[in-house]
């Protein structure tokens, strides 16, 4: 019998109340004799699943040098055969387990031990190449494919990553070398990828030393992101933390961030390539986020918008010896909105800035972008901010000729550091109003007096109930 010990955010006992010896056979791999669970306490996974099986029953070897590439595959594809019959778990178990990507499936939870670490090849032949995304129509670091994601999923219902806060390290040094170095033939893998599924939970782990982003649900709907913490060296090119991408329904909470670039990026796709696709971002809920980021955002906003960003509400959000606190990136030929943004109770300390707005940011896919392609920046509300130790209160610069309107900023104080930037609020091409705000804002924010609130809206996305 294997247990995890209990952890803080309700992970009891996996209990083994029967084994049953099976005989299953695999695509490719002989026919074995494997333990398989016909029940377990619920409250270990956060799901109900009726069978379960380790690793190790598949050949894993925990050593840190030993390729697990095909026991992974192996166990799931063997446990994917009881999706119609109540699910399954695969137990990761004390160990590193070094391995390639691998592809997860429906009715499923990947339960980590609190002391197993996946390790991430650094093989290439390890990775297969997969197709860009077709609301990008390219790879983010070369022309073409991409290299597939360590943990993948498409096509899925009710997937579930999580453990008693397990590590997966991504081992990403190796890739960021060749970033750096330009020998990159295709764009880096990211640590956890799920596409076109809905029902996912990724939950109490440590994601460490991505290649590129940590967790990328896309095209896909009633997501759940919590208590995970994303560790990556601070000056690691592009490992954003969560990036929520044409989701809908999706909540983020209880997560602890420290990354070379946003800790949440809400994106929808680029340019011509996301505005065809046209499917948006929203309904989107981040809650008690920490996140270090010296070089970015606490929570970006694009660029790359072009299906659209809408509802999207964030609370209890602290940023330290981050770049800013919520930033909007934008540009012409990105093309569709960002709207009907929400955020309350924001502290920050030692910031570059506190509020950022770009229409001029970013690059195009390709040169067939369309320049009429204006995105369209509205209702876009901060209240109850509080930071310190900042160099600069705001930058909100729109696109010329087409202004974000509708920017409400309502009791904020921003303490200043001993040698601030001489002009505090640089505003241009945006509208707005403002209640209670020290530095006092700029003109184009008009000063309300101390009665007026910004709007945060109080009824419930379907996301917190599920």
């Amino acid at each position: 019998m294997w247990t995890t010990p209990g952890r803080k955010q309700a992970f009891g006992n996996i209990v083994l109340l029967g084994m049953l010896m099976v005989v299953i056979n695999t695509n490719g791999v002989a026919s074995r004799k494997v333990r398989v669970l016909d029940s377990f306490d619920d409250s270990a996974a956060g799901c109900s699943r009726k069978y379960s099986a380790s690793l190790t029953d598949f050949g894993g070897v925990g050593d840190g040098l030993t390729s697990n590439t095909k026991a992974f595959q192996a166990a799931i594809d063997n446990l994917s055969l009881y999706e119609s019959y109540g699910g399954s778990l695969l137990f990761v178990p004390p160990g590193k387990w070094l391995t390639g990507s691998f592809n997860l499936t429906s009715h499923f939870t990947l339960y980590l031990h609190k002391d197993a670490t996946i390790l991430a090849s650094q093989d290439e032949s390890e990775w297969a190449v997969i197709d860009p995304l077709p609301s990008y129509g390219r790879g983010r670091d070369a022309d073409g494919g991409r290299y597939i994601s360590l943990i993948f999923g498409t096509n899925l219902t009710d997937v579930v990553i999580t453990g008693d806060n397990g590590t997966v390290d991504g081992q990403g040094v190796t890739w960021w070398d060749k970033f750096r170095k330009g020998e990159l033939k295709y764009t880096r893998p990211y640590l956890i990828e799920i596409m076109y599924s809905q029902g996912v939970q990724i939950s109490n782990l440590t994601l460490m030393n991505s290649p590129s982003w940590n967790v990328h649900p896309v095209y896909s709907s009633n997501v759940v992101v919590q208590g995970i913490t994303i560790l990556a060296p601070v000056t690691s090119p592009n490992t954003d933390g969560i990036n929520p991408d044409s989701c809908t329904n999706t909540r983020i909470e209880d997560c602890y961030i420290v990354s070379g670039d946003d800790c949440i990026a809400v994106k929808s796709g680029w340019d011509e390539y996301g505005i065809k696709f046209g499917m948006p971002t929203k309904q989107l809920l981040i809650r008690r986020l920490t996140c270090i980021s010296p070089f970015s955002a606490a929570i970006a906003l694009g660029s790359e918008m072009s299906g659209g960003i809408e509802d999207v509400r964030a609370e209890d959000i602290t940023g330290i010896n981050s770049e800013s606190a919520v930033r909007i990136k934008t540009a012409v030929g990105r093309g569709n909105y960002v709207k009907d943004i929400y955020v309350r109770r924001m502290t920050m300390k030692t910031m570059k800035m506190v509020f950022w707005m770009a229409g001029n940011y970013g690059s195009h896919p390709d040169n067939e972008y369309d320049p009429n392609a204006i995105p369209v920046i509205q209702n876009i509300n901060f209240r109850d901010v509080v930071a310190e130790n900042v160099t600069m209160a705001a930058r909100l610069e729109g696109i010329p000729g087409h202004p974000f309107t509708g920017i409400c900023i309502s009791n904020a104080t921003i303490e200043l550091k001993k040698k601030p930037k001489k002009i505090q609020w640089n505003c241009t091409e945006i509208a707005g109003v403002s209640s209670d705000v020290t530095p006092k804002p700029c003109n184009l924010l008009k000063d309300l007096g101390s009665q007026n609130t910004c709007n945060f809206p109080e009824d419930d996305f379907p996301i917190v109930k599920f």
